[in-house]
């Protein structure tokens, strides 16, 4: 079996159906017979752009506050490098928030 990995990206909430679909396409969320599989669960996002940053959202140098989604799928590893290659295309930030780690498969 495939080894898997946890998914988690952070999106505003604009854009979650672009991020889904584009993870889904790339091979994230494949459960069994099922494609596209997440959940998403509604947040605040923070952050305040440094010198050099050109953010989707604020300015530099002004701390930011944004409704923001996080989606959570699961990944085969094999397929993870071009499921990120597929998030940071369709996510608006020039470096969106998102971390994966492998998980147990209990089959």
């Amino acid at each position: 079996m495939a080894q898997l990995h946890v998914l988690v990206i952070y999106v505003p909430g604009a854009h979650t159906s672009a991020v889904l679909a584009a993870i889904g396409d790339a091979g994230a969320g494949r459960i069994g017979n099922y494609s596209h599989c997440s959940f998403t669960s509604r947040g605040t996002g923070r952050f305040t752009p440094q010198d050099g940053a050109a953010p989707f959202l604020g300015q530099v140098g002004n701390a930011e506050e944004v409704d923001e989604d996080r989606i959570e799928c699961v990944v085969k590893e094999h397929l993870l490098d071009g499921v990120v290659r597929a998030l940071r295309s369709a996510h608006p930030y020039e470096d969106p928030a998102f971390m994966s780690w492998p998980v147990e498969s209990w089959r």
